[in-house]
Protein backbone atom coordinates (compact mmCIF):
# COMPACT_ATOMS: atom_id res chain seq x y z
CA UNK A 1 0.00 0.00 0.00
CA UNK A 2 2.97 2.22 -0.02
CA UNK A 3 5.77 3.05 -1.76
CA UNK A 4 9.11 0.78 -1.46
CA UNK A 5 11.89 2.41 0.14
CA UNK A 6 13.02 4.32 -2.68
CA UNK A 7 10.52 6.28 -3.01
CA UNK A 8 11.01 8.39 0.10
CA UNK A 9 14.76 7.09 1.70
CA UNK A 10 14.39 9.61 4.40
CA UNK A 11 10.97 8.96 5.80
CA UNK A 12 10.09 5.41 5.74
CA UNK A 13 9.01 5.27 9.20
CA UNK A 14 7.81 8.85 10.01
CA UNK A 15 4.43 9.37 11.67
CA UNK A 16 2.10 12.16 9.68
CA UNK A 17 0.16 13.90 12.09
CA UNK A 18 -2.84 16.20 10.86
CA UNK A 19 -3.06 18.05 14.15
CA UNK A 20 0.72 18.65 14.11
CA UNK A 21 1.23 22.79 13.56
CA UNK A 22 3.08 22.66 10.04
CA UNK A 23 1.42 19.10 8.51
CA UNK A 24 5.77 17.53 10.03
CA UNK A 25 7.10 16.31 6.70
CA UNK A 26 4.94 17.62 4.15
CA UNK A 27 7.32 19.57 2.43
CA UNK A 28 9.51 16.90 2.12
CA UNK A 29 7.01 15.27 -0.12
CA UNK A 30 6.76 17.51 -2.21
CA UNK A 31 3.44 18.57 -3.11
CA UNK A 32 1.52 20.59 -0.42
CA UNK A 33 -1.91 22.47 -2.07
CA UNK A 34 -4.62 24.61 -0.57
CA UNK A 35 -7.79 22.92 -0.70
CA UNK A 36 -9.93 25.20 -3.02
CA UNK A 37 -7.37 26.93 -4.94
CA UNK A 38 -7.37 26.46 -8.85
CA UNK A 39 -3.98 25.68 -10.52
CA UNK A 40 -3.05 26.69 -14.43
CA UNK A 41 -2.14 23.33 -14.94
CA UNK A 42 -5.38 21.54 -14.19
CA UNK A 43 -6.28 18.69 -16.94
CA UNK A 44 -10.02 18.35 -16.60
CA UNK A 45 -9.67 16.60 -20.20
CA UNK A 46 -8.17 13.52 -18.02
CA UNK A 47 -10.64 13.12 -15.64
CA UNK A 48 -12.53 9.38 -16.16
CA UNK A 49 -16.00 9.92 -16.77
CA UNK A 50 -17.28 6.78 -14.83
CA UNK A 51 -14.57 5.42 -12.62
CA UNK A 52 -13.96 7.12 -9.39
CA UNK A 53 -11.21 9.65 -8.76
CA UNK A 54 -10.89 12.21 -5.85
CA UNK A 55 -11.55 16.06 -5.84
CA UNK A 56 -8.56 16.77 -5.68
CA UNK A 57 -5.06 15.38 -4.20
CA UNK A 58 -3.30 12.02 -4.18
CA UNK A 59 -5.24 8.58 -3.96
CA UNK A 60 -3.59 5.07 -4.47
CA UNK A 61 -4.75 1.66 -2.85
CA UNK A 62 -8.43 1.44 -2.81
CA UNK A 63 -9.48 0.54 1.50
CA UNK A 64 -12.33 -0.73 3.11
CA UNK A 65 -15.34 -2.19 -0.17
CA UNK A 66 -17.93 -2.52 1.45
CA UNK A 67 -22.13 -2.55 0.97
CA UNK A 68 -24.17 -1.29 3.37
CA UNK A 69 -27.45 -0.46 3.84
CA UNK A 70 -28.16 0.58 0.03
CA UNK A 71 -24.79 2.09 -0.39
CA UNK A 72 -21.57 0.88 -1.86
CA UNK A 73 -18.43 2.42 0.21
CA UNK A 74 -14.90 2.90 -1.53
CA UNK A 75 -12.41 4.06 1.06
CA UNK A 76 -8.80 4.82 -0.38
CA UNK A 77 -5.83 5.80 0.78
CA UNK A 78 -5.22 9.19 0.60
CA UNK A 79 -3.19 12.15 1.07
CA UNK A 80 -6.16 14.76 1.69
CA UNK A 81 -2.80 17.95 1.93
CA UNK A 82 -1.30 17.21 -1.16
CA UNK A 83 -0.66 15.76 -4.81
CA UNK A 84 2.35 13.05 -3.48
CA UNK A 85 2.34 9.91 -1.20
CA UNK A 86 2.33 10.77 2.49
CA UNK A 87 -0.29 11.67 5.24
CA UNK A 88 -1.82 8.23 4.86
CA UNK A 89 -5.61 8.39 5.79
CA UNK A 90 -8.90 6.66 4.49
CA UNK A 91 -10.85 9.19 1.70
CA UNK A 92 -14.44 7.91 1.90
CA UNK A 93 -16.58 7.60 -1.44
CA UNK A 94 -20.30 5.87 -1.62
CA UNK A 95 -22.17 5.34 -4.57
CA UNK A 96 -25.92 3.16 -5.08
CA UNK A 97 -24.80 2.31 -8.64
CA UNK A 98 -21.10 1.95 -8.80
CA UNK A 99 -20.52 4.77 -11.66
CA UNK A 100 -21.65 7.89 -9.55
CA UNK A 101 -19.75 8.47 -6.66
CA UNK A 102 -20.04 11.17 -4.06
CA UNK A 103 -17.17 11.94 -2.43
CA UNK A 104 -17.33 12.76 1.82
CA UNK A 105 -15.08 13.65 4.54
CA UNK A 106 -12.35 11.81 5.54
CA UNK A 107 -12.81 9.01 7.56
CA UNK A 108 -10.08 8.04 9.22
CA UNK A 109 -6.77 10.52 10.04
CA UNK A 110 -3.42 9.53 11.61
CA UNK A 111 -3.19 9.53 14.99
CA UNK A 112 -0.77 8.71 17.96
CA UNK A 113 0.25 5.09 16.81
CA UNK A 114 1.11 6.59 13.34
CA UNK A 115 -0.22 7.00 9.45
CA UNK A 116 -3.13 4.72 8.55
CA UNK A 117 -2.53 2.43 5.67
CA UNK A 118 -4.93 -0.03 4.21
CA UNK A 119 -7.17 -2.49 5.47
CA UNK A 120 -10.95 -3.42 4.84
CA UNK A 121 -14.41 -3.11 6.19
CA UNK A 122 -17.36 -5.43 7.12
CA UNK A 123 -20.96 -5.13 8.70
CA UNK A 124 -21.06 -7.02 12.06
CA UNK A 125 -23.81 -8.14 10.96
CA UNK A 126 -24.98 -9.86 14.95
CA UNK A 127 -22.79 -7.41 16.63
CA UNK A 128 -20.08 -10.06 17.18
CA UNK A 129 -17.86 -6.85 18.42
CA UNK A 130 -20.45 -5.18 20.87
CA UNK A 131 -19.76 -2.25 19.96
CA UNK A 132 -23.64 -1.46 18.17
CA UNK A 133 -25.22 -2.33 20.93
CA UNK A 134 -26.87 -6.05 19.41
CA UNK A 135 -27.69 -3.85 15.77
CA UNK A 136 -25.69 -4.25 12.68
CA UNK A 137 -22.79 -1.87 12.10
CA UNK A 138 -19.59 -1.37 10.04
CA UNK A 139 -16.28 -1.74 11.36
CA UNK A 140 -12.83 -1.14 9.38
CA UNK A 141 -9.71 -2.66 10.09
CA UNK A 142 -6.65 -1.50 8.79
CA UNK A 143 -2.97 -0.89 9.59
CA UNK A 144 -1.76 1.98 11.93
CA UNK A 145 1.90 2.77 10.85
CA UNK A 146 4.48 4.28 12.94
CA UNK A 147 7.09 2.91 14.33
CA UNK A 148 6.17 -0.52 13.38
CA UNK A 149 2.86 -1.51 11.33
CA UNK A 150 0.12 -2.55 13.58
CA UNK A 151 -3.68 -3.90 12.94
CA UNK A 152 -6.19 -1.62 14.74
CA UNK A 153 -9.93 -1.28 14.13
CA UNK A 154 -12.66 1.10 14.23
CA UNK A 155 -16.44 1.10 14.00
CA UNK A 156 -19.03 3.02 12.98
CA UNK A 157 -22.86 3.39 13.59
CA UNK A 158 -24.11 5.89 11.09
CA UNK A 159 -23.16 4.32 8.15
CA UNK A 160 -19.85 5.14 7.73
CA UNK A 161 -20.29 8.92 7.96
CA UNK A 162 -18.15 8.65 11.53
CA UNK A 163 -16.11 6.42 13.67
CA UNK A 164 -14.45 5.36 16.39
CA UNK A 165 -11.09 3.99 16.78
CA UNK A 166 -10.69 0.90 19.33
CA UNK A 167 -9.51 2.07 22.51
CA UNK A 168 -7.69 -1.47 22.67
CA UNK A 169 -5.51 -0.69 19.23
CA UNK A 170 -3.84 -2.87 18.25
CA UNK A 171 -5.66 -5.51 17.59
CA UNK A 172 -2.79 -7.72 16.27
CA UNK A 173 0.64 -5.71 17.58
CA UNK A 174 3.81 -5.86 14.94
CA UNK A 175 5.44 -9.57 15.63
CA UNK A 176 8.78 -8.65 14.16
CA UNK A 177 8.08 -8.04 10.72
CA UNK A 178 9.29 -4.99 9.06
CA UNK A 179 6.28 -5.25 6.11
CA UNK A 180 3.31 -5.86 7.88
CA UNK A 181 0.33 -4.44 6.85
CA UNK A 182 -2.86 -4.36 4.62
CA UNK A 183 -5.66 -6.64 7.02
CA UNK A 184 -8.47 -8.54 4.82
CA UNK A 185 -11.12 -9.65 7.07
CA UNK A 186 -14.29 -11.71 5.91
CA UNK A 187 -16.79 -14.07 7.85
CA UNK A 188 -16.23 -17.63 7.16
CA UNK A 189 -19.76 -19.31 8.42
CA UNK A 190 -18.20 -22.70 8.43
CA UNK A 191 -16.22 -22.17 11.45
CA UNK A 192 -18.17 -19.47 12.90
CA UNK A 193 -15.74 -17.26 12.62
CA UNK A 194 -13.77 -13.96 11.51
CA UNK A 195 -10.80 -14.92 9.37
CA UNK A 196 -8.16 -12.16 8.66
CA UNK A 197 -5.34 -12.22 5.86
CA UNK A 198 -2.46 -9.74 6.43
CA UNK A 199 0.43 -9.34 4.50
CA UNK A 200 3.93 -10.13 5.99
CA UNK A 201 6.98 -9.77 4.08
CA UNK A 202 7.08 -12.48 1.66
CA UNK A 203 3.83 -14.34 2.69
CA UNK A 204 0.32 -14.33 3.70
CA UNK A 205 -0.34 -14.61 7.59
CA UNK A 206 -4.04 -15.62 8.68
CA UNK A 207 -5.38 -15.20 11.82
CA UNK A 208 -9.29 -15.86 13.53
CA UNK A 209 -11.22 -14.57 15.90
CA UNK A 210 -14.75 -14.56 17.09
CA UNK A 211 -15.37 -10.61 18.01
CA UNK A 212 -12.70 -9.01 15.55
CA UNK A 213 -11.08 -7.52 18.74
CA UNK A 214 -8.51 -10.71 19.83
CA UNK A 215 -7.27 -12.70 17.05
CA UNK A 216 -5.13 -16.10 17.37
CA UNK A 217 -2.58 -16.87 14.14
CA UNK A 218 -3.98 -19.66 12.62
CA UNK A 219 -1.14 -20.32 9.42
CA UNK A 220 0.32 -18.57 6.85
CA UNK A 221 1.27 -18.98 3.64
CA UNK A 222 3.22 -18.08 0.14
CA UNK A 223 6.94 -18.03 1.27
CA UNK A 224 7.44 -20.51 -1.28
CA UNK A 225 4.50 -20.09 -3.92
CA UNK A 226 3.96 -17.67 -6.62
CA UNK A 227 6.07 -14.72 -7.56
CA UNK A 228 8.71 -13.19 -5.07
CA UNK A 229 10.35 -10.15 -7.38
CA UNK A 230 8.56 -7.65 -4.61
CA UNK A 231 7.18 -7.34 -1.29
CA UNK A 232 3.47 -8.87 -0.85
CA UNK A 233 0.58 -6.64 -0.51
CA UNK A 234 -2.99 -6.44 -0.32
CA UNK A 235 -4.13 -9.84 -0.18
CA UNK A 236 -7.66 -10.54 -0.43
CA UNK A 237 -9.71 -14.42 -0.46
CA UNK A 238 -13.05 -15.36 -1.60
CA UNK A 239 -14.64 -18.13 -2.98
CA UNK A 240 -16.75 -18.62 -6.29
CA UNK A 241 -18.49 -20.68 -8.25
CA UNK A 242 -16.88 -22.72 -11.49
CA UNK A 243 -19.18 -21.81 -14.64
CA UNK A 244 -21.49 -19.82 -12.03
CA UNK A 245 -22.49 -23.52 -10.36
CA UNK A 246 -22.80 -23.19 -6.91
CA UNK A 247 -21.96 -27.33 -6.22
CA UNK A 248 -18.91 -26.81 -8.02
CA UNK A 249 -16.33 -23.92 -5.85
CA UNK A 250 -12.88 -22.52 -5.59
CA UNK A 251 -11.25 -20.33 -3.39
CA UNK A 252 -9.49 -17.46 -5.02
CA UNK A 253 -6.78 -15.73 -2.79
CA UNK A 254 -5.14 -12.40 -4.23
CA UNK A 255 -1.30 -11.02 -3.74
CA UNK A 256 -0.29 -7.73 -5.02
CA UNK A 257 3.58 -7.62 -5.13
CA UNK A 258 5.57 -4.93 -5.88
CA UNK A 259 8.19 -4.81 -7.94
CA UNK A 260 7.79 -7.31 -9.97
CA UNK A 261 5.11 -7.68 -12.15
CA UNK A 262 4.73 -8.58 -16.08
CA UNK A 263 4.58 -5.14 -17.39
CA UNK A 264 7.57 -3.47 -15.00
CA UNK A 265 7.03 -2.75 -11.76
CA UNK A 266 3.90 -3.16 -9.68
CA UNK A 267 1.10 -5.76 -10.21
CA UNK A 268 -1.27 -8.45 -8.79
CA UNK A 269 -1.43 -12.23 -9.06
CA UNK A 270 -4.12 -14.93 -7.83
CA UNK A 271 -3.32 -18.37 -6.48
CA UNK A 272 -6.84 -20.99 -6.45
CA UNK A 273 -7.57 -24.01 -3.74
CA UNK A 274 -9.09 -24.70 -1.04
CA UNK A 275 -9.55 -22.91 2.37
CA UNK A 276 -10.87 -24.89 5.64
CA UNK A 277 -11.04 -21.74 7.54
CA UNK A 278 -7.90 -22.06 8.88
CA UNK A 279 -5.42 -22.74 6.12
CA UNK A 280 -5.39 -21.95 2.05
CA UNK A 281 -4.19 -24.92 0.20
CA UNK A 282 -2.73 -23.98 -3.79
CA UNK A 283 -4.59 -26.32 -6.77
CA UNK A 284 -1.04 -25.28 -8.55
CA UNK A 285 2.45 -25.96 -8.05
CA UNK A 286 4.41 -24.01 -6.17
CA UNK A 287 6.17 -21.74 -8.75
CA UNK A 288 3.30 -21.21 -11.07
CA UNK A 289 2.53 -17.23 -11.36
CA UNK A 290 -0.82 -16.37 -12.67
CA UNK A 291 -1.57 -12.55 -13.37
CA UNK A 292 -4.41 -10.80 -12.69
CA UNK A 293 -3.95 -8.37 -15.21
CA UNK A 294 -1.36 -7.91 -17.55
CA UNK A 295 -1.35 -4.42 -18.24
CA UNK A 296 0.91 -1.76 -15.80
CA UNK A 297 -2.14 -0.24 -13.93
CA UNK A 298 -3.95 -2.17 -12.30
CA UNK A 299 -2.77 -2.79 -8.72
CA UNK A 300 -3.93 -3.62 -4.69
CA UNK A 301 -7.63 -5.10 -6.06
CA UNK A 302 -10.04 -5.58 -3.31
CA UNK A 303 -13.10 -7.29 -3.69
CA UNK A 304 -16.57 -5.29 -2.04
CA UNK A 305 -17.60 -7.33 1.35
CA UNK A 306 -21.40 -7.87 1.63
CA UNK A 307 -22.42 -7.42 -1.56
CA UNK A 308 -26.71 -8.09 -1.60
CA UNK A 309 -27.19 -9.73 -4.56
CA UNK A 310 -24.12 -12.39 -4.10
CA UNK A 311 -21.95 -10.70 -6.94
CA UNK A 312 -18.17 -11.05 -5.83
CA UNK A 313 -17.10 -7.24 -7.52
CA UNK A 314 -13.56 -5.65 -6.97
CA UNK A 315 -11.87 -2.39 -8.29
CA UNK A 316 -8.20 -1.72 -7.76
CA UNK A 317 -6.17 1.15 -8.20
CA UNK A 318 -5.13 2.27 -11.88
CA UNK A 319 -1.74 3.57 -11.23
CA UNK A 320 1.72 1.95 -11.00
CA UNK A 321 4.38 2.25 -8.55
CA UNK A 322 6.87 2.89 -11.15
CA UNK A 323 5.89 6.22 -11.94
CA UNK A 324 2.58 6.92 -10.02
CA UNK A 325 3.80 9.98 -8.07
CA UNK A 326 4.77 11.49 -12.04
CA UNK A 327 0.90 11.20 -13.53
CA UNK A 328 0.29 14.38 -14.95
CA UNK A 329 -3.27 15.21 -13.60
CA UNK A 330 -4.16 17.71 -11.87
CA UNK A 331 -5.61 18.58 -9.04
CA UNK A 332 -6.03 15.33 -8.28
CA UNK A 333 -3.01 12.31 -9.02
CA UNK A 334 -4.75 8.57 -9.04
CA UNK A 335 -8.15 7.11 -10.27
CA UNK A 336 -9.58 3.92 -9.81
CA UNK A 337 -10.28 1.06 -12.27
CA UNK A 338 -14.22 0.31 -13.59
CA UNK A 339 -15.67 -1.81 -11.00
CA UNK A 340 -15.48 -5.79 -12.39
CA UNK A 341 -17.77 -8.74 -11.22
CA UNK A 342 -15.74 -11.88 -10.96
CA UNK A 343 -15.72 -15.36 -12.20
CA UNK A 344 -14.01 -18.74 -12.55
CA UNK A 345 -14.11 -20.66 -15.26
CA UNK A 346 -12.63 -24.16 -16.45
CA UNK A 347 -9.41 -23.83 -17.87
CA UNK A 348 -6.97 -27.17 -18.53
CA UNK A 349 -7.19 -29.36 -15.75
CA UNK A 350 -8.24 -26.35 -13.33
CA UNK A 351 -10.16 -23.08 -13.24
CA UNK A 352 -8.79 -19.63 -14.30
CA UNK A 353 -10.48 -15.98 -12.86
CA UNK A 354 -12.35 -14.10 -15.40
CA UNK A 355 -13.22 -10.21 -15.23
CA UNK A 356 -16.47 -8.31 -16.67
CA UNK A 357 -17.35 -4.66 -16.22
CA UNK A 358 -19.48 -4.45 -13.98
CA UNK A 359 -23.99 -4.37 -15.16
CA UNK A 360 -24.38 -1.41 -14.15
CA UNK A 361 -21.94 0.14 -16.83
CA UNK A 362 -24.42 -0.74 -19.07
CA UNK A 363 -27.23 2.09 -17.85
CA UNK A 364 -24.88 4.80 -18.78
CA UNK A 365 -24.09 3.68 -22.41
CA UNK A 366 -25.69 6.16 -24.59
CA UNK A 367 -25.35 7.22 -28.47
CA UNK A 368 -24.96 3.94 -30.11
CA UNK A 369 -23.33 4.01 -33.27
CA UNK A 370 -22.08 0.52 -34.99
CA UNK A 371 -20.67 -0.50 -37.96
CA UNK A 372 -20.62 -4.04 -39.91
CA UNK A 373 -17.35 -4.72 -42.63
CA UNK A 374 -14.81 -5.99 -44.05
CA UNK A 375 -11.10 -4.93 -43.27
CA UNK A 376 -8.00 -5.19 -45.42
CA UNK A 377 -4.85 -3.75 -44.34
CA UNK A 378 -6.63 -0.45 -42.89
CA UNK A 379 -9.14 0.99 -40.48
CA UNK A 380 -13.06 0.70 -41.08
CA UNK A 381 -15.54 3.23 -40.30
CA UNK A 382 -14.41 6.24 -37.48
CA UNK A 383 -16.09 6.87 -34.50
CA UNK A 384 -15.55 9.89 -31.70
CA UNK A 385 -15.59 9.89 -28.59
CA UNK A 386 -13.04 9.87 -25.26
CA UNK A 387 -15.38 7.97 -22.71
CA UNK A 388 -16.73 5.51 -24.83
CA UNK A 389 -17.64 1.67 -24.37
CA UNK A 390 -16.21 -0.37 -27.34
CA UNK A 391 -17.75 -3.57 -28.34
CA UNK A 392 -16.46 -5.69 -31.45
CA UNK A 393 -16.26 -9.05 -33.01
CA UNK A 394 -13.45 -9.63 -35.25
CA UNK A 395 -13.46 -12.87 -37.59
CA UNK A 396 -9.84 -12.71 -38.26
CA UNK A 397 -9.84 -14.41 -41.47
CA UNK A 398 -6.48 -14.38 -42.96
CA UNK A 399 -4.90 -10.76 -41.17
CA UNK A 400 -2.56 -11.12 -38.45
CA UNK A 401 -3.69 -8.44 -36.61
CA UNK A 402 -6.82 -7.02 -35.55
CA UNK A 403 -8.06 -4.64 -33.21
CA UNK A 404 -9.43 -0.80 -32.30
CA UNK A 405 -7.47 2.51 -32.28
CA UNK A 406 -9.31 4.82 -29.94
CA UNK A 407 -7.65 8.27 -28.36
CA UNK A 408 -5.89 8.81 -32.18
CA UNK A 409 -5.53 12.14 -33.49
CA UNK A 410 -2.77 14.08 -35.22
CA UNK A 411 -0.51 13.26 -31.80
CA UNK A 412 -0.64 9.53 -31.74
CA UNK A 413 -3.02 6.69 -31.18
CA UNK A 414 -3.16 4.01 -28.44
CA UNK A 415 -4.13 0.60 -30.11
CA UNK A 416 -5.64 -2.70 -28.94
CA UNK A 417 -5.07 -5.54 -30.54
CA UNK A 418 -4.41 -9.08 -30.69
CA UNK A 419 -1.26 -10.80 -32.72
CA UNK A 420 -2.81 -14.05 -34.49
CA UNK A 421 0.88 -15.51 -35.51
CA UNK A 422 2.02 -14.99 -31.54
CA UNK A 423 -1.15 -15.81 -29.79
CA UNK A 424 -1.06 -12.55 -27.93
CA UNK A 425 -3.59 -9.97 -26.89
CA UNK A 426 -1.86 -6.57 -26.73
CA UNK A 427 -2.14 -2.19 -25.56
CA UNK A 428 0.67 -0.68 -27.52
CA UNK A 429 0.58 3.16 -25.59
CA UNK A 430 4.09 3.68 -27.61
CA UNK A 431 2.44 6.54 -29.34
CA UNK A 432 -0.13 7.68 -27.21
CA UNK A 433 0.61 11.36 -27.04
CA UNK A 434 2.64 14.10 -26.16
CA UNK A 435 2.77 14.12 -22.73
CA UNK A 436 5.65 12.41 -20.98
CA UNK A 437 5.16 10.35 -17.84
CA UNK A 438 8.56 8.61 -17.51
CA UNK A 439 10.93 6.42 -19.39
CA UNK A 440 9.47 3.34 -18.45
CA UNK A 441 5.79 4.81 -19.66
CA UNK A 442 5.95 4.03 -22.97
CA UNK A 443 5.55 0.86 -23.96
CA UNK A 444 3.53 -2.53 -25.31
CA UNK A 445 2.03 -4.69 -23.05
CA UNK A 446 0.99 -8.05 -24.06
CA UNK A 447 -1.04 -11.14 -22.06
CA UNK A 448 -1.24 -14.68 -23.76
CA UNK A 449 -4.86 -15.31 -25.90
CA UNK A 450 -5.90 -18.21 -27.84
CA UNK A 451 -8.84 -17.33 -29.95
CA UNK A 452 -11.60 -20.26 -30.56
CA UNK A 453 -12.22 -20.97 -34.20
CA UNK A 454 -10.67 -17.56 -35.33
CA UNK A 455 -13.56 -15.56 -32.94
CA UNK A 456 -12.20 -12.42 -31.17
CA UNK A 457 -14.27 -11.44 -28.67
CA UNK A 458 -13.09 -7.56 -27.23
CA UNK A 459 -14.60 -4.84 -25.24
CA UNK A 460 -12.34 -1.85 -24.62
CA UNK A 461 -13.28 0.93 -21.87
CA UNK A 462 -11.65 3.87 -22.96
CA UNK A 463 -12.66 6.59 -20.02
CA UNK A 464 -10.54 9.82 -21.02
CA UNK A 465 -6.96 8.85 -19.54
CA UNK A 466 -7.44 5.01 -19.33
CA UNK A 467 -7.99 1.53 -21.09
CA UNK A 468 -9.82 -1.01 -19.78
CA UNK A 469 -9.31 -4.01 -22.24
CA UNK A 470 -11.61 -7.10 -21.54
CA UNK A 471 -11.24 -9.98 -24.37
CA UNK A 472 -13.11 -13.66 -24.93
CA UNK A 473 -15.58 -13.47 -22.15
CA UNK A 474 -12.69 -11.62 -19.41
CA UNK A 475 -10.31 -14.62 -19.89
CA UNK A 476 -7.90 -12.07 -20.56
CA UNK A 477 -7.27 -8.39 -19.29
CA UNK A 478 -5.48 -5.69 -19.44
CA UNK A 479 -5.23 -2.03 -17.72
CA UNK A 480 -3.17 1.16 -18.94
CA UNK A 481 -2.93 4.49 -18.41
CA UNK A 482 -2.60 6.67 -20.97
CA UNK A 483 -2.57 10.62 -21.54
CA UNK A 484 -3.59 11.65 -24.64
CA UNK A 485 -3.16 14.93 -26.37
CA UNK A 486 -6.03 17.42 -26.81
CA UNK A 487 -8.70 16.20 -29.67
CA UNK A 488 -7.69 13.15 -29.84
CA UNK A 489 -11.05 11.04 -29.90
CA UNK A 490 -10.97 8.95 -32.84
CA UNK A 491 -12.10 4.94 -32.48
CA UNK A 492 -11.54 3.16 -35.62
CA UNK A 493 -11.35 -0.83 -35.96
CA UNK A 494 -8.11 -2.16 -38.09
CA UNK A 495 -6.55 -5.55 -39.75
CA UNK A 496 -3.34 -5.58 -41.06
CA UNK A 497 -1.56 -8.29 -43.09
CA UNK A 498 -4.34 -9.49 -44.44
CA UNK A 499 -8.75 -9.18 -44.45
CA UNK A 500 -10.58 -9.70 -41.33
CA UNK A 501 -14.80 -9.07 -40.66
CA UNK A 502 -15.58 -6.90 -37.68
CA UNK A 503 -19.22 -5.85 -35.97
CA UNK A 504 -18.24 -2.78 -33.53
CA UNK A 505 -20.55 -0.87 -31.47
CA UNK A 506 -19.95 2.25 -30.18
CA UNK A 507 -21.81 3.95 -26.58
CA UNK A 508 -20.32 6.89 -25.25
CA UNK A 509 -20.21 6.73 -21.53
CA UNK A 510 -21.93 9.64 -19.61
CA UNK A 511 -22.67 9.28 -16.23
Amino acid sequence: MRPRAHHLPDLPRRRFLISTGALLGLSALGGLTTPGRARADETPHWRPAVRFSPERDWLNDPNGLVFFDGEYHLFGQHNPYGDQWGNMSWLHAVSTDLVRWEQLPVALEPDELGAIYSGSAVVDHHDTSGFFGGKPGLVAIYTSAGETQQQCIAHSADRGRTWTKHAGNPVIPNPGVEDFRDPKVFWHAPTGRWVLLVAAGDRIGIYGSANLREWEQLSEFGAEHGSHGGVWECPDLFELPVDGDPGRTRWVLIVSINPGGPAGGSATQYFTGDFDGTAFTSDGPADEVRWVDRGADFYAPQSFSDVSDGRRLWLGWTSNWDYAEAIPTSPWRGMMSTPRELGLVPAGDGVALVQRPVAELSAVRANRRAWRGSLADGTGAEFRGSAVDVVATFRIGTASVVGVDVFAGPGGRTRVGYDAAAGELFVDRTDAGGTRVSEKFPACHTTPLIVDEGVLDLRVVADRSCVEVFAADGRAVMTDLVFPDPGSDRIAPFAAGGRAEVEVEVFDLTP
